[in-house]
Order: structure tokens, then C-alpha cells, then sequence
């Protein structure tokens, strides 16, 4: 685990870089909002968070039986657990605090980055047609 970096990880920079490309500029991990958020679009109030598969439990209906049989299983369905109730409590938490949170998994992020971007493309789109024009 000791292999397991919190910042700057190849999903991460990929995302930042693809943003960067299309002219978003953005903070990192911002350590003032809940969660730290990956990447942070201050200008819009959108929180990006950038989430491995195994370590924030997708598909955990089907993960964890599998993690029932494993060596250790205690310790990483509670990990888990913990994982995805903090990721819930962070979300509820910027949601309350007026950010808009995009949660994208590790493998969508590899392998169609630039859906990702227009995923974050259209959540900016919405929230100035929302507001009525230009933000």
C-alpha cells in the first residue's frame, strides 16, 4: 500500500491535462474545501474527484462477496466501507457548501478521457443556462 500516492496519480494527471488543453484552468487537491477535492474548477464551483475502483468500491455488490473469500477480508471490506461512507459524507458536505461534485472513475478516466471533459463541459453549460447567461 505503501505504492498507493493520494496526489498526482496517472488517472488524475490525465483528467488535469485534457482540462488543460481545452483552456480550464483549475486548482489541485484544495485542502480548504472537504475531501481535497482532485481538481477543483473554482470559477465554477465544481469539485472533480478522481476515484480508483477497488479502493472506493465500485460495483460493491459484486466486490465484496469476492473480498469475503480473500485473505485479510475484514480489513478491506471495512477500508472500503469507511471509503465509500466518506465519499458520501464529502459529497453531502460540498453539495451544503454550493459546489457541484463530479465523481469520475480510474477506468472511464483511461479509457475515454475526453467523455470525461465533456462530461465537465456540460455540467458548466447547464449551470450558466441555469444562472441565465455568462457566469
Amino acid at each position: 500500500m505503501k505504492n498507493i500516492h493520494g496526489k498526482d496519480t496517472e488517472i488524475e494527471v490525465k483528467l488535469r491535462k485534457a482540462l488543460w488543453k481545452k483552456g480550464y484552468r483549475y486548482r489541485k487537491n484544495d485542502k480548504r474545501l472537504p475531501g481535497s477535492p482532485d481538481i477543483v474548477l473554482t470559477k465554477y464551483k465544481i469539485a472533480i474527484f478522481c476515484d480508483g475502483e477497488f479502493f472506493h468500491g465500485k460495483d460493491w455488490e459484486v466486490l465484496k462477496p469476492r473480498l469475503e473469500k480473500s485473505n485479510n477480508s475484514e480489513f478491506w471490506i471495512s477500508k472500503i466501507s469507511r471509503n465509500k461512507e466518506r465519499d458520501d459524507e464529502i459529497n453531502k458536505r460540498l453539495l451544503f457548501e454550493g459546489w457541484t461534485v463530479i465523481r469520475f472513475w480510474g477506468n472511464e478516466i483511461k479509457k475515454q478521457v475526453d467523455e470525461c471533459v465533456k462530461v465537465v463541459e456540460e455540467t458548466i453549460f447547464d449551470m450558466t443556462m441555469q444562472e441565465g447567461g455568462e457566469m
